[in-house]
């Protein structure tokens, strides 16, 4: 196919005749079957056998009687899309049908208003309003020509269907638009129904009997990229499944670990299954970043270049299962990743504006209520992870405080304000249950503007909001320090705060419990630490010094604080947690340094399982697991009793660490019987070389001259070493 792709970009080039025809055979020349092309590798092997054949060029004609079922849209879609077409000059020419009928002096006033809805997407170099011969009136349709085709289209996108007031409402399409609606044909015919395809399995993994996890590691660079899958089995680690060149930069997990998807020129490609075949593929050029839905219903794709053609769309909406665009967007190139975020639930998605936001609603990707929420002066926003509320925040205003604001979607209610003085900045953090909000105030005593904005006198607050009690309460925990890092536990109530002066800091511990401020349970001091990575079960954390600090590690048991391991990765970068919180993965990758390369596997409480060396190792991902089917009480009841199952646990381990030692001492013996062989067969071929010696050495048998101990002489040599002198006493 790459060849392809150059035969057609040559003819190109030399002409569109030439380009059609060089096409047309090109596809004949993809559409052989898999018999066909195996049955001429096997030509092509016996004649490499033959010196005569070397000069013989290939036969890439068509067998006799072959039928040509593939269209050329099917085969090289991708690569006719980049074919150079004639143009008359009006791909950024728009109609607006369904416009008011005015007066001539009524025009100017008309011109305004449309000046004013279309205005905002470009430049209208050129307009033309057709008039009516009989009375005067305009037509009810006007023309506007745009500086280029990518604002035309964006303002078709944004503005058909517009409703300019009670009785006209937009019709906007692209001049070009009208070859597409001539050329579609007058009778109808029903699509065929495609065979059914029976799907592979894409929740495998969830079955393995023990329960082992599986992770990706990518590593290497440009073409010597290499992704592999593996299992944590015991005693070691499985490998599932290894690619060359599967990626073309990094790949990604899905948010319940279905899909994997890796990155390409042309798009994004989505794999699953036992043998991890391609699930989708969704083709837009360029594509750095992804992010799937929280229930992976859908994907959001995006590329920051805007060198890749007027009608490249920057940011794109999928159906997962369809592979249908659902809705495209062309942000500018100052947006934060993500630019849209998700509820929980897949219903509803945001992206913030300048003072606006925006909240859509799935399927139809449509606003909700038809129109953006005016915030004037928000600056960042979180959805709750169990609920569709929105918690967003606002800068001070001259006279008028900072302000924090739940807002509850669809119904756009304000379930609870919170005003805040003196504010730099806010951070807002939710838990993962959903129970409790944190938003971080940084605060300042004094503020100075003359060139930039500077602020002194630092202080931070953590404002706690209690989302599960009656008119959700507000507490807050007030520290004076440089605040490094704050992480809720996942599973529990409790929150870690890395507070103090790198590079000796404090790390405190609070607990929040319902109808009670939060409470400090532990602060541990002069830690080298910067980071907090909470086991994903809750109780365990480990404390990273990453970068700057050599990578120093610190396990924790939250239950009673116990320091269960203090020791280091030199140089980690990554610290990723198993999904069951059994293992941390500690890592150090080639995109933050180049020495020492690779990853260590530790269990919960900092025992070293493996260690792991790779030259250019980038990235490791564990799986991601879907949430548990058991109810809270039936995990309740499994802790309770955890002992009745524990014997069956130690007792399958046992087994499996003799069926491993047994599997070793195997694995030896055969080596031990190899190298036996191979020994016994230099010993013959030796000896049958002896009668060689004997002729290149004079019949001096010098195989012998050591065993002879007649013939050996043994000489004692002394040599001085040193001398020594001690005074004695007289006394």
């Amino acid at each position: 196919m790459k060849c392809s792709a150059i035969f057609f970009l040559a003819a190109v080039r030399r002409g569109t005749d030439a380009s059609e025809r060089i096409c047309s055979e090109v596809s004949k020349m993809a559409k052989k079957t898999q018999a066909e092309k195996t049955a001429q590798n096997d030509e092509t092997a016996k004649g490499n056998d033959d010196p005569m054949n070397d000069d013989e060029e290939p036969n890439f004609s068509d067998p006799e009687g072959f039928v040509d079922d593939i269209t050329d849209e099917e085969l090289l879609g991708d690569i006719l899309k980049q074919k150079p077409s004639e143009t008359d000059g009006v791909e950024s020419v728009i109609v607006v049908d369904n416009v008011p009928r005015v007066e001539p002096d009524k025009l100017e006033k008309l011109q305004s208003v449309i000046n004013k809805v279309l205005g905002k997407f470009g430049t209208i170099v050129n307009q033309y309003y057709p008039m009516n011969e009989s009375d005067g009136k305009t037509k009810g349709y006007i023309f506007l020509e745009y500086n280029n085709h990518l604002n035309a289209l964006t303002a078709v996108k944004s503005t058909n269907n517009y409703k300019i007031d009670k009785s006209h409402t937009f019709k906007v399409n692209l001049f070009t638009d009208f070859k597409k609606f001539e050329d579609i044909p007058e009778n109808w015919e029903p699509p065929k129904a495609q065979p059914f395809k029976a799907a592979s399995d894409l929740h495998y993994h969830l079955l393995e009997p023990d329960a082992y996890d599986q992770f990706c590691v990518l590593c290497g660079n440009g073409a010597g990229v290499s992704v592999q899958i593996w299992q944590n089995s015991a005693p070691e680690p499985t490998l599932l499944e290894e690619r060359n060149r599967w990626t073309e930069t990094y790949v990604k997990w899905s948010q319940l670990g279905t899909y994997l998807a890796t990155f390409h020129k042309l798009g994004v490609a989505l794999w699953g299954g036992p043998q991890f075949t391609q699930q989708a593929r969704f083709s837009q050029r360029g594509v750095e970043c992804i992010d799937f839905s929280p229930g992976e219903r859908y994907l959001v794709t995006y590329t920051p270049r805007t060198d890749l053609g007027q009608d490249q769309k920057r940011l794109v909406i999928w159906d997962i299962l369809s592979g249908q665009e659902k809705r495209s967007f062309f942000p500018d190139g100052s947006s934060v990743w993500p630019i849209f975020r998700w509820s929980h639930d897949d219903k509803y998605l945001a992206r913030m504006g300048e003072d606006v936001l925006s909240v859509y609603e799935t399927p139809s990707f449509g606003l909700l209520d038809k129109k953006s929420i005016k915030i004037p002066g928000i600056r960042d926003f979180s959805w709750s992870p169990t609920d569709n509320v929105l918690a967003y925040w606002v800068p001070e205003d001259k006279d008028v405080p900072a302000r924090v604001t739940l807002l509850e979607i669809p119904n756009r209610n304000e379930i609870r304000n919170k005003n805040l003085f003196n504010v730099a900045d806010c951070k807002i953090f939710w838990q993962k249950s959903g129970d409790y909000l944190c938003v971080k105030v940084d605060r300042f005593a004094k503020r100075k503007e003359k060139t930039e904005q500077k602020y002194t006198g630092m202080s931070y607050n953590f404002e706690i909001f209690h989302m599960r009690e009656k008119q959700i309460p507000v507490d807050s925990v007030e520290i004076k320090e440089p605040i490094h890092a704050f992480a809720w536990e996942p599973v529990g109530s409790k929150f870690a705060i890395i507070h103090g002066e790198i590079p000796s800091v404090n790390v405190s511990f609070y607990e929040v419990r319902y109808g009670h401020q939060p409470a400090l349970l532990k602060r541990l001091e002069k830690k080298a630490c910067n980071h907090l990575f909470w086991s994903p079960s809750g109780q365990f954390i480990v404390l990273a010094g990453l970068t700057t600090m050599a990578g120093a590690l610190e396990f924790i048991d939250t239950n009673d604080f116990t320091i269960m391991n203090s020791t280091d990765h030199y140089q980690t970068s990554d610290v990723e947690w198993d999904p069951t919180g059994r293992y941390v993965v500690t890592a150090v990758s080639s995109w933050k340094t180049s020495v020492d390369n690779g990853y260590w596997i530790w269990t919960f409480q900092g025992r070293i399982l493996k260690r792991v060396n790779l030259n250019a190792f980038n990235q490791l991902l564990w799986r991601p697991r879907p949430p548990t089917l058991l109810t809270a009480e039936q995990i309740k009841e499994i802790k309770k009793n955890l002992k009745k199952y524990s014997a069956q646990f130690e007792s399958k381990d046992r087994m499996r660490l003799t069926r491993a030692s047994k599997e070793l001492i195997e694995k030896r013996c055969l080596l031990m019987k190899a190298f036996e062989e191979y020994r016994t067969k230099r010993i013959d071929e030796w000896n049958n070389q002896k009668k060689r010696r004997l002729e290149l050495r004079c019949n001096i048998d010098t195989d012998e001259l050591d065993s002879d101990s007649k013939n050996v002489e043994e000489e004692v040599v002394e040599f001085f070493v040193k001398e020594e002198t001690f005074v004695l006493d007289d006394k």
